[in-house]
């Protein structure tokens, strides 16, 4: 083991790779001060996938987490804690199985399909609202706005609405991804959930009068079966839904694109034949992996390669350190589209792995698909591109391109 600090700084930022490496190498295990007052870091695939399905380590993080941004004014964000803990992502058995069933039809291979053409269409709009010889930011133009709506439409939110969930659900990525969060942090997101949760409350009561063929309907009805409770876990889950279904696809849109154009052999070949565009993506996934780490608490005392880990010890599983291991993916620094080796870990693994990854891999696939056919001389731009600082949900907070 090797104690760490000063990890998180502006390199790191724009590039944690380097980083990992050296951790890798160091040891499969590392304890930090740098994230939430102190953690254990897993480096290696093996792992990070074994954490992600051991349940002696605990989804339930998220009172430290909250609390201690409060210092002494916890009074102020109990709100924020009896919502935020509610979502499926912080939950154990029974309760996480439990709201997964109900949310899985929802997600299912033929409700994609069905949704597709609607995701060419609105991908086709974002497209042609650009004008890419003179240039473009395609963060704020498309990777924004892209999975907002579609999510949105998913669930049954007003298409008019996106923007202002995509505000509040920025407050929420930042206050998670937050090494440190402060105060400031988790008031912004308390204040934003607040008003989510408030606006779903809005819509939730439209479904009881007249339920629609969407996720919030789909909600209502297992309320009324039993398998979801009213009030907070209801809210929570349509909140955390919206939040997950954009952020996460946004960053991978702006990181796997940026990484193909930076990488002109792989974005040729894809041009000569689209048709390994789905192991493609799969291959951007572990590149520039939209999420970077995920936290566990230890539920009780256990011992990994020779530390202990006592209850309450908080874990994070390094899932970008994980797709770059040597011991996975041969010359794992390298992007390679045609790569279909091992398995990467940016949906996660075990139960809580990403109920929306066929989502997010039909947009992706989608709108890499369309760029490729209009603009096959596309380019990043002369303005540098710009990354957003989250450790976690790693992104780009511009994108400038141009197609001459």
């Amino acid at each position: 083991m090797v104690h760490t600090q000063g990890l998180i700084d502006a390199a790191f930022l724009d590039d944690p790779y380097p980083t990992y490496r050296a951790l890798r190498e160091a040891g499969p295990i590392h304890w930090s001060e740098d994230f939430f007052g102190g953690a254990w870091l897993l480096t290696h695939h093996a792992d990070v996938d074994a954490a992600l399905r051991d349940p002696r380590l605990s989804a339930q993080r998220t009172g430290g987490w909250v609390m201690d941004s409060a210092a002494n004014r916890r009074h102020e964000l109990l709100g924020f804690q009896q919502l935020f803990a509610r979502a499926m992502l912080f939950l154990d058995a029974p309760e996480h199985p439990r709201i997964r069933r109900v949310l899985n039809a929802g997600f299912r291979a033929d409700a994609m399909q069905r949704l597709a053409p609607r995701i060419k269409r609105l991908v086709d709009e974002l497209l042609d609202s650009v004008d890419a010889r003179s240039g473009f930011d395609f963060m704020q133009a498309v990777a924004r706005p892209l999975p907002a709506r579609v999510i949105a439409m998913l669930m049954g939110v007003d298409d008019a609405d996106h923007d202002e969930f995509v505000d509040w659900s920025d407050d929420l990525a930042a206050f998670i991804g937050a090494a440190r969060p402060t105060l400031d942090q988790a008031r912004r997101a308390q204040a934003s959930l607040v008003a989510m949760s408030h606006r779903f409350e809005a819509l939730l009561a439209q479904r009881r009068r007249a339920p629609a063929d969407d996720i919030v309907s789909r909600l209502l009805h297992a309320e009324a079966a039993g398998e979801i409770q009213a009030g907070p876990e209801l809210l929570a889950q349509c909140a955390m839904l919206l939040f997950a279904g954009h952020e996460t696809t946004r960053n991978l849109l702006g990181n796997g694109l940026r990484a193909l154009l930076a990488h002109p052999a792989q974005w040729q070949a894809l041009q000569r034949d689209p048709t390994p565009l789905p192991g493609a993506v799969r291959e951007l996934l572990r590149y520039d992996s939209p999420v970077q780490y995920t936290g566990r608490r230890v539920a009780c005392e256990m011992v990994l390669h020779g530390e202990q880990l006592r209850r309450g010890d908080l874990v994070l599983a390094l899932i970008g350190s994980a797709n770059r291991d040597p011991t996975c993916f041969t010359r794992p620094d390298v992007l390679d589209v045609t790569r279909r080796e091992a398995k990467s870990l940016s949906f996660g693994s075990g139960p809580h792995v990403c109920i929306g990854a066929a989502l997010t891999l039909l947009e992706t696939e989608t709108l890499l698909r369309e760029v490729l056919r209009r603009w096959p001389r596309l380019g990043l731009a002369e303005t540098a591109a710009r990354w957003n600082g989250n450790p976690v949900y790693r992104g780009l907070a511009s994108l400038p391109l141009r197609s001459p």
